[in-house]
């Protein structure tokens, strides 16, 4: 499966999922939804659109990948994860099927996702690009609006080596005549999406710009405020469509998102004496964002546990670290993670200093050992590091 194995995994055509689809009788055409894609942030806004909605008393489905400690997270009704019996039965029930045809584990989970949504009678459903979007297996789905978070340099294997390249497969998920939510208004991809949304008759709205009210949240990340207004422009467009969401389910349903959706990994502190935060982001873009962050945290020294997959350019993420932090270099528990002596030699270049270490958590407990309670603790780098300790 892509989590673990990476490109080997990875389908790049849409034929599997139409014909999982038709198998299914199609469910994604039983339920409304938002389709949401994006470089970074795509995540926590699927999430903060969920929780208001929530709030305004709808039943919603959300659909989001990959998962921290359980399968099962993947695919939530009003924050809970789907029942281990609905996806033994559903495996069952298809498994000649699947067989058949060798779909890939993400086709197969988007599948259940909207088989599962179908069958509770969901009134909408949030649902998140995995990889890209054009040729991504959620692009079945006709939506009510689209979201395109915004566009970094990451699986560049896959969706291209320039920005603009990567924003034309995000922009697979604009569809004719439906609306789109722009995160930011970045220049240099600026003309793919206004070209598209053009083409397809899309009427296109820049977050960024439009939503200039300011808004509280439950999570701590200062990345997060432009999540906040991608969330709340796609509200407004639902507004458009007769959802009549209030402000205050607006306000609430962004102060409650961890209570409601159950989200974790996102600038989420772990503990405190020393203080602990953990975050997923694995590109340079989300990097950046979050060691800008933890620059603005009081603390004596800062201690990184650090673990990668072995697809990542290093080079444009090691030079974004401190040098004077020390570092407990380790390996995801995945096929595809890297070893903990090459990540350590490769962050030596940069004068990144510290020791490799078998594990996760073998580097989590030398952390605590060592870091005085006036420290803080940084866990990230990849999403299976956090995944290995977040609660």
């Amino acid at each position: 499966m892509y989590q673990r194995q990476g490109p080997i995994a990875f389908k790049k055509d849409l034929t599997n999922i139409q014909a999982f689809s038709e198998h299914l009788n199609s469910p994604e055409k039983k339920f409304l939804s938002v389709h949401v894609a994006g470089t970074n942030g795509k995540g926590s806004t699927s999430h903060m659109i969920a929780s208001i909605l929530q709030e305004s008393g709808l039943k919603v489905g959300l659909y989001t990948s990959p998962h921290l400690k359980d399968f099962r997270e993947r695919i939530r009704i009003n924050g809970a994860p789907i029942k281990e019996n609905e996806v033994i039965a559903f495996i069952e029930k298809n498994k000649q099927f699947l067989e058949e045809h060798q779909l890939s584990f993400f086709e197969m989970t988007v599948g259940m996702a909207f088989s599962s949504f179908s069958d509770q009678k969901i009134d909408i459903a949030i649902i998140e690009v995995g990889l890209g979007g054009r040729l991504d297996s959620t692009n079945i789905i006709s939506p009510i609006v689209s979201v395109i978070t915004n566009i970094g340099l990451d699986h560049t294997q896959f969706l291209g080596e320039k920005k603009t390249e990567i924003a034309f497969e995000k922009a697979g998920i604009i569809k004719n005549n439906i609306p789109v939510v722009i995160g930011e208004k970045q220049h240099e991809v600026l003309p793919v999406f206004e070209e598209i949304a053009r083409k397809k008759n899309a009427p296109i709205y820049f977050a960024d710009e439009l939503v200039t009210k300011n808004y509280h949240t439950d999570l701590l990340g200062d990345y997060q405020k432009i999540n906040i207004r991608t969330a709340v422009q796609t509200i407004h467009l639902l507004n458009q469509n007769n959802f009549n969401i209030s402000l205050t389910e607006i306000q609430e349903g962004l102060l409650n998102i961890a209570k409601n959706t159950g989200l974790k990994g996102r600038y989420q502190q772990l503990g405190s004496d020393p203080k602990i935060i953990c975050d997923t982001a694995h590109n340079a873009e989300g990097l950046s964002l979050v060691l800008n962050q933890l620059k603005n945290e009081e603390f004596l020294k800062l201690h990184i546990i650090i673990g990668v997959v072995n697809d990542k350019n290093l080079d444009q993420l090691l030079n974004l670290f401190p040098g004077t932090a020390s570092y407990y270099f380790c390996k995801p528990d995945i096929p595809r993670g890297l070893d903990a002596e090459l990540l350590q030699a490769a962050a030596a270049k940069y004068e990144l200093v510290g020791e490799a270490y078998e594990s996760v958590e073998t580097a989590y407990k030398k952390a605590l050992q060592t870091a005085n309670e006036d420290d803080l603790i940084y866990i990230g780098g990849s999403t299976f590091v956090v995944a290995e300790l977040a609660l």
